[in-house]
């Protein structure tokens, strides 16, 4: 397939200009012989009513207060070939982390800010700190109660309401866990999760302006059954339970009760299989004492390389309660509520660091890898790379529209296939 020569950025000329420096989630493409660095997650300005926690991975330079150098534009419009097979979206020198299909609307989290892209019309707006976000980080858009929520670096979450233009915030004072929010995610019994850098929330009946109905759930107050405090994925299962996803393994709640499953139970490839795959050398847990301490607790502080197989990055649950877990160096694991099986490079899958797991409208399981993106055939996996089309090989976030076309997040654009990649 030839690459579309059209490129464009989703919030006009000014999208270079965002804020510099891209935040870190996974692998910078374009430096490949370079770690990723997972504390450095460069957000631009955080406004008053930001609660960053003590502890938390600093921010470079003076982001923290500084405004933009030059301000990026806030709307307009982009031109698009019709005819192409697939149009590139850049959006500079930051990573896509989620992406939500809402209709004819696609709404495109970065670390610059929200973009709403329409489809029909090919206009664009930016959401930023400047329009009522607390902080331009985003980890993850969703939808709660036809309103958008947003998940943030250091500010918190927040929900949008189109009618009257404004974002609401919620924040530590309200009953979050944590500035940091990685996931958010409404329950089938009405309930509202949230996973944050601190523990995971609990509202009970989603009644957010409610302090009374927030819970935390913490390793302290688990008693160790959510078994790390950073929870970085949500997802219900088949019977109603909540699995999370954390840096120290999965976790299940049920009824009151807890479980959890690590890497000494079956989660991730073992080290030997792995190692010749490792792409970075240079180890997250070498620059952070938070993932040192961690790497530390798995027993894995011998191992210098971007690995440890307890750390889950990606989760989702198929429609028959199979948990699908993407790990840090230790490829794509599979439980069933009784056996795990592990997927690696040696098996298909173009990389082993999986930062991105997507199930679409037919239930099939799309894999964003370090180096490309995978699509499960039953266990076999399809790869696609920059050679059919994808921006980049490091794909963070991915959705699929009504009519099957897919929107494939990076770092530095998105990747829009018109007609689904085969």
């Amino acid at each position: 397939m030839a690459l579309n020569k059209i490129t464009l950025g989703l919030i006009g000329v000014g999208i270079a200009g965002l804020i510099g420096g891209a935040y870190y989630v996974g692998a910078k493409q374009s430096a490949k012989s370079a770690a990723p660095v997972v504390q450095q997650l460069s957000a631009g300005p955080i406004k008053s009513g930001a609660q960053p926690s003590a502890g938390h991975p600093a921010m470079p330079g003076n982001a923290m207060a500084a405004a933009p150098a030059a301000a990026p534009e806030q709307q307009g419009k982009v031109q698009t070939d019709p005819n192409a097979k697939f149009t590139h979206f850049r959006v500079g020198n930051r990573n896509v982390k989620s992406i939500l299909m809402d209709g004819k609307l696609v709404w495109v989290g970065t670390s610059g800010g929200v973009v709403r892209y329409d489809t029909t019309t090919d206009e664009y707006r930016l959401f930023d700190t400047r329009n009522g976000l607390l902080s331009n980080g985003i980890f993850h858009v969703t939808k709660l109660d036809g309103k958008i929520m947003a998940g943030t670096y250091g500010g918190g979450m927040s929900l949008y309401d189109e009618k009257q233009d404004k974002w609401e915030n919620f924040n530590i004072p309200d009953g979050l866990g944590d500035a940091f929010v990685y996931g958010v995610l409404k329950a089938s019994n009405g309930d509202v999760w949230v996973a944050t850098w601190s523990g995971a929330n609990r509202i009970r009946g989603g009644a957010l302006k409610d302090k009374s109905k927030w819970d935390l759930y913490t390793v302290e107050n688990t008693k160790g059954g959510l078994p790390n405090d950073w929870v970085y994925g949500l997802a219900e299962g088949k019977n109603g339970e909540m699995w999370l996803a954390t840096e120290g393994g999965l976790a299940r709640y049920k009824d009151g009760k807890w479980d959890n499953w690590n890497h000494a139970k079956g989660l991730g490839a073992d080290y030997e299989i792995v190692k010749n795959d490792i792409k970075f050398n240079n180890d997250p847990a070498q620059q952070s004492a938070h993932h040192a301490r961690q790497k530390e607790e798995m027993g894995l502080q011998g191992i210098t390389v971007a690995y440890n197989p307890n750390y889950i990055i990606s989760m989702v649950v198929d429609d028959k309660g199979t948990v699908w877990a993407g790990t840090w160096g230790g490829g794509l694991a599979s439980f069933d509520g009784k056996k795990w099986r592990n997927y690696t490079v040696a098996d298909g899958l173009p990389g082993n660091h999986v930062f991105m797991l997507h199930r679409d409208d037919k239930g099939v399981l799309w894999i964003g890898t370090n180096e490309g993106l995978a699509r499960r055939d039953g266990d076999k996996f399809t790869v696609l790379t920059t050679a059919n089309g994808l921006f980049s090989n490091t794909v963070f976030s991915m959705a699929t529209g009504p009519n099957g076309e897919q929107w494939i997040g990076s770092y530095g654009g998105v990747t829009h296939f018109k007609q689904k990649a085969q």
